[in-house]
């Protein structure tokens, strides 16, 4: 007899097993109309799932959590059978869900094309229509493989045979159509209403490129129409705004095939990156950091000692010397900084010593992962270590928490969210130590008034971390700044300092980072600006524009005038038409376009715009600088757009 507790507290008791579905029938006809799914003790079930004990139950709807994962999920099932509809010879390998939607991939005998998916999207459409019961059936492993082999799906057979013999295996059915799956899926197709085809991709078998080429076809799917709209709204937007596209408009960087993975800085954006170093740079000094340099290639052997070459060895650019040592080029900083540390007698009282480090890092990533700045094998972190004893943990976590916040906002990124990553599978250390760091860097967390979620087994191999995440412009998460709790490495690279008893003891060593990627960073400014970056960060602040060669000395002399001022302003002397001149720096993003003819020349002013068309009227040159000084030291909080 069952006892069911509701999310509400409330309980519901039945004389017998029962399913999810008759859970939600017992509390409402809409309630079960509008289920797509149960979670029991925390676990997500098909709504015919039996309850026989006492069990807490949640009814998922489209408006709980976890309805997209089903939703996604049952709508890659979708795409399977309406391929299988179409093309009766095609096979299906696996179709996960991945973010904003799933992937379904495909042997087939030609490629498929803009027109197959057209075809097979209307397919998907006429089967959700059909709303077909969804059913599911377990079979003995040998049985399952033995019934894909009959139906020809060679790749499903496959799956199978890796799978243990005493675990039983789950089918999933809907209208004569049946696939392997572990589930959970909607009660019946006619619950999948949005959805799209996005794309075909070449894929391998199994992620091995020496596998056969399979055909990957990317979807979305969400809970209604206007979320469907929206988010292929937020990709056209996305598309405007990428920042390769706009890192060629403004001239601000260039990659090229000799150099996979590198970037190419052009004078523009090499000044934004300086930019965004110096003022990193004034932050960390007013908040007790010392910049050191650490050597960008070192012995294999401290790579060893440290813990990484184990666990990133295959991702580490290595080289061999004529005398047969191996070295490494640095993936990361901090065993350098651990070395700086270790120079010379640290007592207690000299704690927290904070070194950071704009350090120019390599990471072999895959030439299909490479992504513009996103995603380069050569960049620099704003790398920082604070050595400190494991009583001053929560007190220094907490000052660099408010301090990543406080220049996120500086940068316009309210929105931030916060994951906790606790110890992985693969990692180093005891679990005595793990337990003191997790717990040290969740009470952190809480003293310094953060909302976090749980990131469960995605912590770094020497440490839990807590994980912060921009929301851009257009509501796309970017994972950015790390705060890391580390009982491990110090140790194990000899690092020791004098307590107030006069013992060595190891120190704690926080890592943090803030932009993470300077490159990577620089990308989603871009992106989230589309290109229109703060005054205060942009490499041409002002464009002084003549209407003709009368006004040519004057011009150049406001020029210098603002140079001189610190500003970094330009001339534009050319003889073109100033509405051509305009409208050229306004595609340019220049915040502020200034325009002289013969009567600012007279009354010695220039006629201020903003690149957005607003006019600001006429002005002294002094005066536009004192305007403008306001903005640029509040680093973008104010304009005077505003």
């Amino acid at each position: 007899m069952p006892v069911i507790t509701l999310p509400d507290g409330s309980q519901r008791s039945f004389e017998q097993p029962v399913t999810v579905d008759a859970v939600a029938a017992s509390i409402g006809a809409g309630l079960r109309k509008a289920a797509l799914a149960g979670r029991v003790d925390g676990k997500l079930v098909d709504t015919s799932f039996e309850i026989d004990r006492d069990a807490k139950l949640e009814i998922v709807t489209d408006k709980h959590p976890a309805a997209l994962e089903v939703l996604r999920h049952s709508t890659a099932h979708l795409l399977a059978h309406a391929v299988q509809s179409l093309y009766p010879d095609a096979q299906v390998t696996i179709g996960p869900v991945i973010e904003d939607g799933f992937y379904y991939d495909f042997a087939y005998k030609r490629p498929f094309t803009p027109e197959d998916l057209v075809a097979i999207e209307a397919k998907m459409q006429e089967i959700a229509g059909a709303d077909l019961k969804v059913e599911r059936r377990v079979l003995e492993r040998d049985a399952a493989v033995a019934f894909f082999k009959s139906l020809g799906e060679h790749y499903k057979a496959e799956i199978i045979a890796s799978i243990p013999s005493n675990e039983p295996i789950s089918l999933y059915g809907q209208g004569g159509w049946v696939d392997l799956c572990r589930g959970p899926h909607v009660p019946s197709t006619g619950k999948l209403k949005a959805f799209k085809l996005m794309k075909v991709a070449g894929a391998y078998w199994r992620g091995d490129s020496r596998n056969e080429m399979l055909q990957r076809i990317y979807g979305t799917a969400w809970t209604s129409d206007k979320d469907l709209k929206d988010y292929l709204h937020r990709l056209e937007e996305a598309e405007k705004r990428d920042h390769r596209r706009i890192g060629r408009e403004l001239d601000f960087f260039h990659m090229q095939e000799e150099a996979p993975g590198a970037v190419f800085w052009h004078p523009k954006g090499w000044q934004v990156f300086q930019t965004l170093i110096g003022y990193m740079r004034a932050k960390q000094k007013a908040a007790g950091y010392q910049e050191v340099n650490a050597p960008e290639m070192m012995d294999r052997s401290l790579w060893e000692a440290s813990g990484h070459w184990e666990k990133f060895g295959e991702n580490m650019f290595t080289t061999q010397t004529p005398d047969e040592r191996v070295y490494a080029i640095k993936p990361m900083n901090c065993p350098g900084h651990v070395q700086i540390f270790k120079q010379g007698l640290r007592s207690h009282h000299d704690l927290p010593i904070r070194f950071a480090e704009f350090g120019k890092v390599h990471r072999y990533e895959p030439s299909g992962a490479l992504h513009g700045l996103m995603r380069v094998r050569a960049f620099t972190q704003d790398d920082a270590h604070v050595f400190i004893t494991e009583e001053q943990i929560t007190d220094e976590s907490v000052k660099i928490i408010r301090l990543l916040l406080e220049i996120y906002r500086d940068f316009g990124f309210d929105d931030v969210r916060v994951k906790f990553s606790d110890r992985p599978a693969k990692r180093v250390g005891s679990d005595e130590i793990w337990t003191r760091s997790e717990q040290a860097l969740q009470d952190a967390a809480r003293a310094a008034g953060l909302d976090f979620t749980l990131n469960p087994g995605e912590g770094a191999f020497y440490g839990p971390k807590l994980e912060f995440v921009l929301r851009d412009a257009i509501g796309r998460d970017w994972q950015c700044g790390t705060l890391q709790v580390d009982l491990n490495l110090p140790g194990r690279l000899g690092a020791t300092y004098i307590d107030e008893h006069s013992q060595r003891r190891t120190p704690v060593m926080l890592h943090r980072a803030i932009f993470g990627s300077l490159e990577r960073f620089l990308g989603i400014l871009i992106e989230h600006h589309a290109g229109r970056l703060p005054s205060w960060l942009a490499p041409v602040q002002a464009v002084v524009m003549n209407i003709t060669d009368r006004q040519d000395g004057y011009v150049s002399q406001t020029v210098d005038f603002l140079k001189n001022q610190g500003l970094l302003a330009v001339a534009d002397l050319r003889n073109e038409k100033v509405g051509f001149k305009i409208r050229e720096h306004t595609l340019q993003r220049v915040p502020y376009l200034l325009v002289a003819g013969d009567k600012e020349v007279a009354a010695n002013l220039v006629s201020v715009r903003t690149r957005s068309g607003k006019d600001l009227g006429s002005m002294s040159p002094q005066s536009f600088v004192e305007r403008l000084r306001v903005e640029l030291e509040s680093h973008g909080r104010r304009t005077l757009e505003d």
